[in-house]
């Protein structure tokens, strides 16, 4: 069966469910025996691989008490980034290529009602009067999503799918995004409770990098994370409180910041703040907590590189604070921000730790950076293929006094 008679024959047999059976009184199990039921009968002798009867179940059932075309997507675990331009076109990221599918949503409609579904799960709301929405789905996938008339195409939706197991530095060791040595550094400096800073571009693995370092974090303490979309999955601490941010709803009233959840985090008598992203003005609320004995915090931000990253705060906390003067918020940096861990995603699509810096003050009007490590390609790199390593430069640790306080110092 190909793919517009198996699409017809899935929407015919929806609404035949739709029609002739009461849904309100009928259990999940219940509803996936009758359709098996009604698939059995619609095809009679007709041969059709056992795989493909499965698919025609799942996708009936799924477009009806799920979310459609939407599940049968999301089960691939091949899949790492889901997105949908209206109703007709769907392109994945799988295995770090884009790639458009030959299936559609039945029309604008059915997929507006599968984001309405979205959206109520997580208990937000997106309408014409408030036509963007970022939330997550019940496993986690982080989910944007942007209604027309502001999209032109149709509904957008992006989803970026959640990984099943947490991320640890074992896998990260596995992919070969930093050694065990490297590791072994970056545990010391989460304990002796270093401020870490990790920048990258969008799909370089910021949020997988931060929940790996976030489980260096000691067992004992108390932890408050703070993102947009709950993503991260810190496991074996009992003391851990999650925030999320809520949009205004359809009045415009009731929003709730990244900003706000900071302030009130620290009225919460937090050991370690994990911010998942910064993007605006809650860039000095972040500072200033790192400033005022939350040390150990953790966050992520956009940027190209170090150095650019430190451009990009100053420019976020001139959002939350106009009129500070430029020195002011250097040296707010240069005393918050003890370490910045800069990733990239490569030519070849592979996401590589590029940079592990040392930030030691503020001279001459500058922030002073003093590299630890630095990616290095070697010989057998080529134009469609990324090979080398992250080397210790030749420039010692300076501000050691937190590692020599915590005990755990050795010459790194």
């Amino acid at each position: 069966m190909q793919g517009e008679e198996l699409q017809k024959m899935i929407q015919e047999i929806r609404q035949y469910v739709l029609d002739h059976i009461g849904l309100m009184n009928i259990s999940d199990e219940e509803l996936k025996d009758k359709i098996k039921d009604i698939v059995d009968e619609k095809l009679g002798n007709r041969y059709v691989p056992i795989k493909q009867k499965l698919l025609i179940n799942q996708q009936v059932f799924s477009s009806i008490r799920g979310l459609g075309l939407l599940d049968t997507i999301m089960r691939d675990d091949n899949v790492t980034e889901i997105m949908i331009n209206g109703p007709d076109h769907i392109f994945i990221e799988k295995n770090g290529k884009l790639k458009k599918l030959d299936q559609h949503f039945e029309s604008e409609r059915r997929l507006e009602d599968i984001i309405q579904k979205i959206v109520g799960m997580a208990g937000r709301e997106v309408n014409q009067a408030n036509p963007i929405v970022d939330t997550r789905l019940p496993n986690g996938s982080r989910v944007n999503v942007v209604l027309p008339p502001i999209a032109l195409q149709g509904a957008i939706v992006t989803i970026r799918k959640f990984s099943k197991t947490p991320m640890t530095m074992e896998q990260l060791i596995r992919y070969g995004s930093i050694t065990p040595e490297i590791a072994e550094v970056l545990k010391l400096f989460v304990k002796a409770k270093y401020n870490i800073f990790i920048s990258g571009g969008t799909g370089s693995g910021k949020t997988t990098f931060l929940n790996a370092l976030s489980n260096y974090i000691p067992k004992d303490e108390r932890i408050i994370t703070i993102e947009d979309s709950a993503e991260l999955q810190i496991t074996g601490i009992e003391n851990l409180v999650s925030l999320e941010t809520r949009n205004a709803n359809a009045s415009g009233s009731g929003e709730i910041t990244i900003r706000d959840l900071i302030k009130s985090a620290l009225r919460m008598r937090p050991e370690r703040i994990v911010v998942g992203e910064v993007r605006g003005g809650e860039a000095l609320d972040m500072l200033q907590a790192m400033n005022t004995g939350h040390d150990g915090s953790l966050s992520t931000g956009h940027a190209n590189s170090t150095r650019d990253m430190l451009s990009r705060l100053e420019t976020m906390v001139l959002q939350g604070a106009e009129g500070l003067p430029l020195e002011a918020i250097r040296q707010q940096i240069a005393s918050a921000v003890d370490i910045i861990i800069h990733l990239s995603r490569m030519r070849d699509k592979t996401r590589k730790t590029m940079e592990i810096t040392e930030i030691v003050g503020y001279e001459n009007g500058k922030i002073q950076l003093n590299p630890l490590y630095v990616f290095v390609e070697d010989e057998k790199s080529t134009l469609h293929k990324v090979s080398g390593s992250l080397r210790r430069t030749d420039r010692p640790l300076i501000n050691d006094t937190k590692l020599k306080i915590s005990g755990n110092y050795k010459i790194i």
